[in-house]
C-alpha cells in the first residue's frame, strides 16, 4: 500500500520535463525530445513500449499492451475448460520517429505506429499505421496523408507557437474579433 501510494506521489511530482527519464526506469525504450504527458498510462507492461524521436503523447492517452478480454476466456463459465486456463495475449507497441498521438488516444497491443504519424484525439488503433499519415475514428483508419494534412494545415495556421502566455493570448483574441 505505502509503495503504490510511494509510486503516486513521485509521479505527481516529477516535472514533464523529466518523465521520460522516469519511464525508462520502468524498462520503456524512450527517443531524444520527447514530451509525454503525465496522465498517458503505459499499463502494466511498460517495458514492451518503444518510443522513437520526436514523439509527443498527450493526456489520457493509453498504449494497452494486453488483451484483458482473455480473462473471460479463463473463467470456469466460458466453457472453454483448460484450453485457456493460463492464456493471455500480450504484444509489443512501437511508435516510429516525430509522431503526435492525441488525447484520449488508445493504442492497442502489437501496433506499430510509421515514422512522421499524427494520431487524432479519440482514435483507437487496432492495427500498424503507416508511415507519413493521420488516422482517427473508432477503430481509426486513415484519414490522409501528412502531406494532405500539411496542406490544410497552411490554411489554418497562426504564429503563435513559442509565444509566451499573454503575447499568446492577446493575438488570439485580436484576430478572433476580426
Amino acid at each position: 500500500m505505502l509503495r503504490k501510494l510511494y509510486k503516486i506521489m513521485r509521479k505527481k511530482f516529477i516535472p514533464m520535463s523529466q518523465y521520460p527519464d522516469y519511464l525508462r526506469k520502468s524498462g520503456m525504450k524512450i527517443g531524444e525530445n520527447c514530451e509525454i504527458f503525465k496522465s498517458a498510462n503505459f499499463g502494466s507492461e511498460p517495458y514492451l513500449v518503444t518510443l522513437g524521436n520526436h514523439v509527443r503523447i498527450n493526456d489520457g492517452v493509453k498504449l494497452i499492451t494486453h488483451d484483458g478480454g482473455y480473462w473471460v476466456l479463463r473463467s470456469e463459465y466460458a466453457g472453454y475448460g483448460k484450453e485457456f486456463c493460463k492464456a493471455d495475449y500480450i504484444n509489443s507497441i512501437v511508435v516510429g520517429n516525430n509522431v503526435h498521438i492525441g488525447t484520449n488516444a488508445i493504442i492497442m497491443p502489437g501496433v506499430v505506429i510509421g515514422d512522421n504519424s499524427v494520431i487524432a484525439c479519440g482514435a483507437v488503433v487496432t492495427h500498424n499505421v503507416p508511415a507519413n499519415s493521420v488516422v482517427g475514428g473508432v477503430p481509426a483508419k486513415v484519414i490522409e496523408s501528412l502531406s494532405e494534412y500539411a496542406d490544410k494545415a497552411r490554411k489554418k495556421a497562426i504564429p503563435t507557437f513559442g509565444m509566451d502566455a499573454e503575447k499568446k493570448k492577446k493575438y488570439i483574441c485580436s484576430i478572433m474579433d476580426n
